[in-house]
């Protein structure tokens, strides 16, 4: 059964969560047609370990906030993290992280939404 709706903008919540924790270049890539794994990628830049960590449990809080169940994988690597909300994927990447894995590039037919923090 399909969602109603923008699946990109339906996340705004994550977003805004990851923003006010000051998460880098927030991007949100809808697979749906494109892949099996999952609907929709969220990808944030963390700039440190410690920023990783907050950007982690910040996208836990908000996405077990509205009854999402999740799992992380990754809480170990200073590269990335992946919290895992079924049909949504959190990708938390250093900005070599970023660099290395290029998940914008390997999904670039994706339609892609650039969150932009609003005051």
């Amino acid at each position: 059964m399909k969602k109603q709706g923008n699946p990109l903008k339906e996340y705004e919540f994550l977003y805004e969560a990851l923003s006010d924790k000051r998460g880098l270049d927030i991007t949100a890539l809808h697979l749906e047609e494109l892949s099996s794994v999952a609907d929709v990628f969220v990808l944030v830049t963390a700039n440190s370990d410690v920023h990783m960590a907050t950007l982690r449990d910040a996208a836990i809080e908000s996405l077990r906030s509205r009854g999402m169940q999740t799992t992380v994988e990754g809480y170990d690597s200073v590269q990335w993290c992946l919290v895992d909300a079924g049909d949504l994927l959190v990708h938390i990447l250093s900005k070599s992280g970023r660099e290395h894995y290029k998940l914008e590039k390997i999904w670039g037919d994706a339609p892609v939404y650039h969150y932009t923090y609003k005051d």
